[in-house]
């Protein structure tokens, strides 16, 4: 018998450059994506801040999360979440942002994170 591969699903709720959760947030959604593992990115509360066009690390050096971000699809990540509260609250436009996030609410929420083998939060 077949078994099927774990679902992951990688929360972020730190914004971009306030440590280095971020980018330990991205290796591990990239890391887990490169072996095949069916992976998902949830942004939560302060993690929103990714998704800002205009955000940009190199005047602070470190690199730009934003166009590491974008590179999910290419690691067949095809599904990423925003937390709609919070994109809300922090003014984030998610037709504008350069990562491709689905806005979800409360009770969605809720559902992916019961229907996830794996949460990695950070």
């Amino acid at each position: 018998m077949v078994e099927r591969a774990k679902h992951w699903l990688i929360l972020i709720r730190h914004s971009p450059y306030g440590s280095s959760l971020s980018q330990a947030a991205l290796d591990t959604t990239l890391a887990a994506a490169a072996f095949d593992r069916p992976v998902d990115v949830l942004f939560l509360g302060a993690g929103v801040l990714h998704l800002l066009p205009t955000q940009n690390g190199r005047s602070i050096r470190r690199r730009d999360l934003a166009k590491q971000w974008a590179s999910l699809p290419l690691y067949d990540v095809k599904q990423v979440y925003a937390d709609s509260t919070a994109a809300t609250h922090y003014g984030v436009r998610l037709d504008e942002s350069p990562i491709n996030a689905e806005a979800i609410a409360d009770e969605a929420i809720r559902l992916l994170l019961a229907d996830s083998d794996v949460l990695l939060g950070f």
